[in-house]
């Protein structure tokens, strides 16, 4: 059931982003994000949807100036999807399992990257 969900929840996102223009040009897009709204600076996920949408026409310019890590992301999510469709055909439970010794460090480069790609958008890319 966990895979499903997960899979559902997926495959709605990446719908979402690739009718992202049209359904932007009528106004039935997802509020602004409230973190920017707020204290009118980005969060760090600020221009993920905007960039999964760049992603999905190809235009990978301005998909990295809007989010840097949503390409990456982009093919992250293509690939999840394959593995939990993989693992609903074969009836098993998908598991990531990263030894213990490696979760600090993983928890601490991806902070990190996160970190990075922030600064990025307080500094120099667009909003």
């Amino acid at each position: 059931m966990r895979n499903l969900g997960l899979l559902g929840g997926l495959i709605v996102w990446m719908a979402y982003t690739r009718f992202f223009w049209p359904l932007h040009s009528v106004h039935a897009t997802l509020p602004t994000c409230p973190f920017l709204l707020i204290t009118g600076h980005p969060c760090p996920l600020c221009g993920g949807t905007r960039s999964f949408a760049y992603t999905w026409d190809g235009d990978l310019r301005n998909a990295v100036a809007l989010y840097p890590l949503g390409p990456l992301l982009f093919a992250g999510t293509i690939a999840a999807i394959a593995a939990l469709c993989v693992a609903l055909v074969a009836n098993r439970d998908l598991v990531l399992r990263v030894p213990r010794r490696w979760e600090r460090p993983l928890w601490i480069a991806g902070g990190g990257v996160l970190a990075v790609s922030w600064g990025l958008k307080l500094t120099v890319l667009p909003n």
